[in-house]
């Protein structure tokens, strides 16, 4: 997107995604899926690798006809769409928070059996915390994990070093948090040195947090917490005199 708005883009990865270290957890939830009131399904990559187990036990879609499956964001509604299934609930703002706050209120929360796929560690809280003390019984496995990749992409440190970076984007807070634990492998204590004039541009506003705490700034956000809104925000940063 940002390259067809005329951006030279230079990617430097800081997730690699891998499966959980052990599928126990959710094969038992498989095993059990008909208990569950609701499936929670925060990420592309949770609907994927839930779905992938799912098959790969011998079952398939059909075995969720009794689940309602709640996602959060376009982007994961529109992969679980592509796996031929449609969610029930798409809170109006792509964040997780939205997600309790506007609950259908057709469901009951209190006594609801909810199993929430999510990255193994590092994830945010606040889903479970809400839904829990909404009454809710929530069991959490572990879907894939993400990790940090051992060093930075060599053409984008090399790029910050000779100060030809305008702006940087961040989708997510462990892509922040990764990417300045890269830097700081590469460059020592004075890696900071190397962002600054730089814009930090930020999806939403748990990254933003992030980078508030770990950059001490953060100079735009997207409106809509999509990567269409951070790419709208981007071209207006741009077309500013």
């Amino acid at each position: 997107m940002l390259q067809a708005e005329g951006a030279k883009v230079i990617e430097t990865p800081a997730l690699e995604i891998a499966p959980p270290s052990s599928w126990r957890p959710m094969d038992r939830a498989i095993a059990q899926l008909s208990t569950f009131n609701w499936l929670i399904l925060t990420s592309a990559n949770a609907v994927n690798f839930f779905l992938d187990r799912l098959l790969s036990q011998g079952k398939d879609t059909r075995a969720l006809a009794g689940v309602k499956i709640a996602v959060v964001g376009k982007k994961t509604a529109q992969i679980l769409k592509q796996r031929s299934l449609t969610p029930d609930f798409i809170p109006p703002n792509f964040v997780a928070d939205s997600l309790v706050e506007h609950f259908p209120q057709g469901d009951r929360l209190a006594g609801s059996q909810i199993l929430f796929p999510r990255v193994e560690s590092g994830g945010r809280e606040v889903l479970v915390k809400e839904l829990t003390a909404q009454g809710a019984v929530v069991t959490e496995v572990p879907a894939y994990q993400s990790e940090c990749p051992k060093t930075i992409e060599p053409a984008a440190l090399a790029s910050l070093q000779q100060r030809q970076v305008d702006i940087v984007t961040f989708a997510s807070s462990k892509t922040v948090k990764h990417f300045c634990h890269l830097l700081e492998q590469a460059e020592g204590s004075d890696w900071p040195s190397l962002l600054e004039g730089v814009c930090i541009a930020s999806i939403g506003p748990q990254t933003s947090q992030t980078c508030q705490e770990l950059l001490g700034r953060v100079n735009l956000e997207a409106a809509e917490f999509t990567l269409d809104g951070l790419t709208q925000a981007i071209r207006q940063w741009a077309e500013q005199p």
